[in-house]
């Protein structure tokens, strides 16, 4: 079974999902969570036969798809995806535990467990035609989620997160025909086989073009500045879940596709465009952190603090070291615990209130204690307080960009202070003080549901805060590879000097599982 084990995890919900429309509405919630227990308990077994001494790829599998064009069905996971997956399973069981009661609620389940293929399917293939359907087909169901269940506004919104990706992705599909192509000019077979392109060393003015290519459809789903309008409506008009599973799993998959992607393939051309994208990532840091601040919609506030937080990942990203990119991988799950959990809990207040604004609270500490205390736990990790899950992350990012400048490094560290700024504002406004709305003085606390949902996040959070190693190790052993791989593909000086040689990288072949 651990031969197929990525096959099942990938189309398992889909086939639980089809068998859905065959359960009744009464029981289709009971069947949405234990569906996605069994997929998350598959995910688990997934980390526990990992091994975590190969930084290669394991659990492969290779179906020949059609051989004449090499496109072919190949996957395999490894530190970097492993973890990323993992909490695609965790967030759709934690998404529909914690559903309230909505219309249609029996076609919710079902396109969210449709969405999970998908997740899983962008983090598990290593063909990049296998890639792209997954990545195109994720829009699907993110389109249907906002457009149904979303606010006034949710056609307009979904249509724009639609228009926006699927142009970004079009872009990204050309620059994957022409590393085809340029692999067929230089071995004489086709291959789309990712594993085959790192082989692939190009001229630096093919990368330039090509990284060019691939960064366009990234950037997009990061999303970065300037590509970034399409995400507040998105989250303004979604629905909870929608939000949820938007924030902690879609977005990661451009940062994930950089590391897959970019870095290996066009290491000149990475650090080429490194200050670039660099000061980028500190526009993204400063300029949403300002916004935010200015908004008076709480989850406005949650929105625009994660665009600024997927900065950070950027520049982890293209540190182009060890540190750098083990940070901003780590930072990825953080960020899909950390804001995944403001979301449920701006859902929460939502739920039993119908509004959003921050000037209609005050006071909610005294009327809903525990509430509060969750919410603090989570908006402390949100600001990287030291011993929670996004200090982590934040610390490897920043410490790895250190070593490429001190002066960029610096200024997206007061940027993260002025982070801590507008959501600590954010706490004081709704939880501190005297209740002044009426409406407020008799709100329940959290139920049970709803703890199910929110205990584990905070657990999470506080658990790889003090204790990251069990993550840390296999991401970073599957990082060194990567940058091993850069520098020896490195054409210029340049490259050599800012990608390090790491030493004594051995990737394992004979420990990998390849289907038979």
């Amino acid at each position: 079974m651990l031969d197929h084990i990525l096959s099942i995890l990938i189309f398992f919900p889909a086939l639980a999902g089809v068998m859905g429309f065959m359960i009744d509405k009464g029981s289709i919630r009971a069947y949405g969570v234990a569906v996605a227990f069994v997929e998350f308990a598959l995910s688990l077994w997934l980390w526990f036969a990992f091994d975590s001494n190969v930084s290669g790829m394991q659990f492969m599998e290779n179906i020949a798809l059609i051989p004449s064009f090499g496109i072919n069905y190949i996957l395999g996971v490894d530190g970097i995806s492993l973890f990323i997956i993992i909490l695609a399973a965790f967030f759709t069981m934690i998404g529909i535990a914690s559903l309230t009661e909505t219309k249609n609620e029996k076609n919710m389940i079902i396109t969210l467990l449709f969405l999970e293929m998908t997740m899983i399917g962008v983090f598990s293939a290593l063909d990049a035609i296998v890639f792209y359907v997954f990545w195109e087909l994720s829009l699907v169901p993110m389109l249907y989620i906002i457009g149904a269940w979303g606010g006034p506004m949710r056609i307009y919104a979904s249509v724009k997160f639609f228009l926006y990706t699927f142009a970004g992705s079009l872009v990204m599909l050309v620059g994957m025909l022409f590393m085809a192509y340029f692999f067929y000019q230089a071995t004489g077979t086709w291959s789309f086989a990712i594993l085959d392109w790192y082989r692939l060393i190009l001229p630096e003015s093919f990368q330039l073009w090509l990284f060019a290519a691939f960064f366009v459809g990234f950037a997009i789903k990061v999303p970065m500045f300037p590509f970034h309008t399409w995400l507040p409506y998105a989250h303004g008009q979604a629905p909870t879940i929608g939000s949820v599973i938007l924030a902690a799993i879609l977005l990661k998959m451009g940062t994930y596709a950089f590391i897959r992607f970019s870095l290996p393939l066009f290491p000149d051309a990475s650090v080429f465009f490194m200050y670039p994208i660099a000061v980028i990532a500190i526009i993204m840091i400063i300029y949403t952190a300002m916004v935010a601040y200015a908004q008076k919609d709480v989850k406005q506030v949650v929105a625009y603090s994660s665009v600024s937080h997927m900065g950070v990942i950027i520049l982890g990203t293209f540190a182009l070291n060890v540190e750098g990119i083990t940070g901003s991988v780590f930072l990825m799950i953080a960020h899909g615990v950390v804001s995944g959990a403001l979301f449920l809990l701006v859902g929460v207040i939502y739920d039993r209130r119908h509004t959003k604004l921050m000037s209609e609270f005050g006071g909610l500490a005294h009327v809903m204690p525990r509430y509060a205390t969750i919410f603090g736990i989570m908006l402390m990790a949100s600001v990287g307080m030291p011993l929670t899950i996004n200090f982590v992350g934040e610390f490897l990012s920043l410490l790895g960009f250190y070593e490429q400048s001190h002066i960029l490094t610096l200024l997206a560290g007061i940027a993260i202070v002025v982070g801590a700024i507008y959501m600590l504002t954010a706490y004081k406004k709704m939880f501190f003080g005297e209740v002044t709305k009426d409406e407020n003085r008799n709100l329940p606390d959290v139920n049970k549901r709803e703890l199910i949902a929110l205990i584990p996040l905070a657990i999470i959070t506080i658990w790889l805060g003090v204790y990251p190693k069990p993550v840390l190790e296999p991401i970073n052993n599957s990082v060194e590879a990567v940058v091993q791989l850069m520098h020896n593909k490195s054409t210029t000086e340049e490259a050599k000097s800012r990608i390090p040689n790491v030493s004594g990288v051995v990737i394992s072949k004979t420990s990998t599982r390849e289907a038979h």
